[in-house]
């Protein structure tokens, strides 16, 4: 399988706004309040939707748990133009409480849908196990990880695709979502 065209070019600029957001100019970890500051100025993201739709999603970060990865891989195939309506990513994205209240405001947007989706693509890109090779900087609030920028950028997509992929109760769910959309079965 490989990244499209799509998350290959926002996936370096999401990355680099994290890393970016991460530490002051002392070197002290402040990604929690900055990422507070972003998401109490959604209104003004929401203006950079089709621009700089990774920007909107940043505020995201850490809001998705992924229910499956099978869904969330193909996601990732897809161009902008070809992603699945929001509402049936429900199954496969849950989000936190704070970011159902975050998700109310960005969906009443027009392009809203589709940046929620966006957002969904690059953050699980963000989390996916086959992308972290980096050092620990003890960021509890963030799952614990801190980011090696170069090597989250540099890792090839399709090495080790299915290695993170052990849930079999996931793997036959994101089957069947898949089948549902009108996909082939790859039993």
């Amino acid at each position: 399988m490989s990244m499209s065209s799509f998350f290959r070019a926002l996936r370096a600029t999401y990355i680099a706004e994290i890393d970016d957001l991460r530490f002051d100019s002392e070197g002290r970890d402040v990604l929690q309040r900055r990422l507070q500051q972003k998401r109490s100025q959604m209104s003004f993201l929401c203006k950079m939707i089709e621009t700089a739709p990774e920007m909107v999603a940043v505020a995201f970060h850490g809001g998705f748990q992924f229910e499956m990865p099978k869904v969330m891989d193909h996601l990732l195939t897809l161009e902008s133009d070809e992603f699945p309506d929001w509402d049936s990513l429900a199954e496969a994205v849950q989000l936190a409480p704070w970011a159902k209240m975050l998700a109310a405001e960005v969906l009443s947007e027009p392009q809203g849908a589709w940046v929620m989706t966006v957002a969904a693509g690059l953050e699980y890109l963000y989390h996916r196990p086959a992308h972290h090779h980096h050092d620990h900087h003890g960021d509890t609030a963030d799952h614990g990880e801190g980011h090696n920028k170069t090597s989250r950028q540099d890792h090839d997509f399709d090495a080790d695709d299915d290695a993170h992929q052990d849930d079999t109760d996931h793997d036959q769910a994101s089957a069947n979502w898949l089948e549902g959309q009108g996909f082939d079965r790859k039993d």
